[in-house]
């Protein structure tokens, strides 16, 4: 029977609640099999073993429906389990045009952050129409799917929300596109890795304060990046090429971000990383986390020793917005759907240039700027912005070996 046949016929809502158990969903269709009922829609939920099952189905001739409502208060009755029926006229009422995602990351999620985010949904127009858990640990993160608002003035009331109350908020358009391929890409210091490779490098120079200093200033956006990525190559002058094999063995994953990449390669998407670092350390993490793309500054090495100076094209903060186009018209992806992380200044432009941007643990302005930030020290937590359960995420490494280290 299709919705328009189904708009003005009477239906009956059945409920049942109680402890879960084998047979429950298959018990109640059988018994309500026995009067000819269509079923009309169908939700279920269980949390914590206990079970709400509602069943819309249409209503039987005016002569069985009590016996109908007798019969199923009998089967709950048997089975433990509490029923409802509610008479009504037609389906659910159509939803509002607007449809988002809404994923609210929590570390912990509280019942006070809960309700100030589903006010605010409301206040701009929204209703919500379904809510269910995407993870548990290492965050708590719940998707709520909205109708009845445009996703961009949504996204702006929640960015404000989420910032006041102290919790991780994205809101993404509903549609098949969040099902289709994606590319991936990630700024590389502080973000893929925890560290900044320069200092890493300068520590081997022993100038490490000074080099830092003048990072920390780039990513504030104090300083054109380019200026300062030559001032600070330029303090490495002299020291051995046997310092990067050494620099290699110092870079520190960020947690959560082989469970991320392997993922995400499981599901089809490509993806890469670009970097105000070196190809000296990026081309290493590409070929041991099987990226698809990486693209660095050049440290320039003559007669086995740093020369202070890079070579080739500067990956800066426009650069690496290039580099996004280049790497999704390389794979075929449209800019639409594509995923840019970042944490510093030099990655706005990226960001504002992919499909979604995700501020990772960021500076103040980079947070302002993104469509979401995170701002808890998981990488992987990215893939629940994607609608991507942590269940799902287990389910794919049973059996499955880790990537190489």
């Amino acid at each position: 029977m299709s919705a328009t046949q189904t708009s003005d016929v009477p239906t009956l809502l059945v409920k049942i609640f109680g402890k879960d158990r084998p047979g429950i969903t298959a018990g109640l269709f059988d018994t309500l099999a026995a009067f000819s009922v269509d079923v009309v829609d169908i939700e279920q939920v269980v949390t914590r073993g206990r079970i709400v099952l509602c069943a819309l189905v249409t209503e039987p001739t005016v002569s069985s429906e009590g016996e109908l409502r007798a019969t199923v208060h009998s089967w709950a009755e048997s089975h433990k389990l509490q029923a409802e029926i509610i008479s009504g006229t037609g389906d659910n009422r159509p939803r509002g045009v607007g449809r988002s995602h809404v994923t609210v990351l929590g570390h912990p999620l509280t019942a006070e952050q809960t309700a100030a985010i589903a006010a605010r949904i409301t206040g701009t127009g929204g209703n919500i129409d379904r809510v269910f858990r995407l993870a548990k640990y290492p965050v708590t993160a719940v998707e709520f799917a909205v109708s009845g608002c445009e996703t961009e003035p949504l996204r702006t009331a929640l960015a404000t929300e989420a910032h006041e109350i102290g919790v991780d908020v994205a809101v993404v358009s509903a549609g098949l596109h969040r099902r289709a391929q994606r590319l991936i890409v990630m700024d590389v210091d502080s973000t893929l890795i925890q560290d900044e490779v320069i200092e890493l490098f300068a520590a081997h120079a022993g100038c490490e304060d000074k080099v830092a200093e003048v990072t920390a200033a780039a990513m504030r956006g104090e300083l054109d990046f380019e200026q300062s990525l030559h001032a600070r190559v330029a303090l490495l002058e002299g020291l051995d090429a046997s310092v990067v094999d050494k620099v290699r063995a110092e870079v520190r994953l960020t947690p959560g971000a082989r469970t991320l990449i392997r993922t995400l390669k499981r599901l089809g998407y490509q993806v890469g990383v670009v970097s105000g670092g070196f190809t000296q350390v990026t081309d290493d993490l590409k070929e041991r986390l099987g990226l698809d793309f990486a693209q660095a500054n050049t440290l320039e090495i003559v007669d086995g020793r740093l020369t202070g100076r890079v070579t080739g094209e500067i990956v800066d903060r426009a650069g690496k917005a290039r580099l996004l186009r280049r790497f999704a018209q390389e794979a075929g992806v449209p800019l639409a759907q594509t995923v840019a992380i970042g944490d510093g200044a030099n990655d706005l432009d990226m960001l504002n240039a992919a499909g979604l941007g995700v501020a990772f643990n960021a500076k103040p302005v980079v947070r302002k700027a993104a469509d979401t930030a995170v701002n808890v020290p998981f990488l992987d937590t990215v893939l629940y912005l994607l609608g991507v359960t942590r269940e799902e995420v287990e389910a794919a490494d049973v059996g499955e070996d880790e990537l190489p280290h």
